[in-house]
């Protein structure tokens, strides 16, 4: 490719990060310095894409369309920023990770894995998305969140929540402070909508695959779920738990 048609050049400027050592980029139409990068793989002479700042792109990560990622941000290993998407302030996209469409990954925020960040998604502060996570639509992860299953739809989970495995979350659901997708599960079933034939269980917004129910109830138990309940309602919640296991 001809300087004429390249969007950024390299500098002189070069740093040595966790062994790799990555050049600061130049664009070509008005001089104005970029981030840093290992080679011209990690950032696409097409579009509008661009590394600036202190940003940090190496491996085999590829930003590219029109992504951005500026400040102090990393991404590295075979991760993939592209559409829209943003990655800035101390975030870090590593692994096979992909943010794309209208996301943003901010703050202190870890996404990796094989986890997908998209749609209008913003993941911040010093929430971690990782494993085969989705977030996608409006959903936001902030604080120190956990995520490795869905969130999507306008759900918020923030604080130190949890969602694990491959549990979903999507609508107006908002999980907030300790509380895990887990703790939703209450033990008043008159707030619990049971579909077995269309394979799937509803709690508001919260949808759970008959194997994530089994998953709920054999790792915390109908026990843990009635102590808190009065006495004489122990044994009508036993027996409408029971009969939800028999049917799966």
């Amino acid at each position: 490719m001809s300087n004429s048609s390249r969007k950024y050049t390299f500098t002189d400027e070069t740093i040595n990060h966790l062994g790799h050592q990555l050049r600061r980029i130049k664009r070509v139409s008005d001089g104005a310095l970029g981030g840093f990068i290992e080679s011209e793989e990690n950032l696409s002479q097409e579009g509008d894409c661009w590394v600036e700042g202190n940003a940090r792109v190496y491996e085999n990560a590829r930003v590219s369309e029109n992504a951005q990622v500026f400040g102090d941000a990393w991404v590295s290993g075979d991760a993939q920023v592209f559409g829209n998407a943003q990655v800035f302030g101390d975030a870090w996209v590593s692994g096979d990770a992909q943010v794309f469409g209208d996301a943003q990954v901010s703050g202190n925020a870890r996404v990796s894995g094989n986890a997908r960040v998209f749609g209008n998604a913003r993941v911040y502060g010093d929430a971690q998305v990782y494993g085969n996570a989705q977030v996608s639509g409006n959903a936001q992860v902030s604080g120190n969140a956990r995520v490795s299953g869905w969130v999507f739809g306008n759900a918020q989970v923030s604080g130190d929540a949890r969602v694990y495995g491959t549990m979903r979350i999507s609508g107006e659901v908002q999980i907030e402070s300790n509380r895990s997708l887990y703790n939703l599960i209450l033990p008043n079933l008159d707030s619990l909508t049971i579909c077995v034939e269309q394979d799937y269980f509803m709690k508001n917004t919260i949808l759970l695959t008959k194997e994530e129910m089994k998953k709920v109830l054999t790792d915390h138990g109908i026990s843990l779920r009635l102590e808190n309940e009065p006495d004489q309602d122990r044994d009508k919640y036993k027996s409408r738990f029971t009969s939800i296991i028999e049917q799966l």
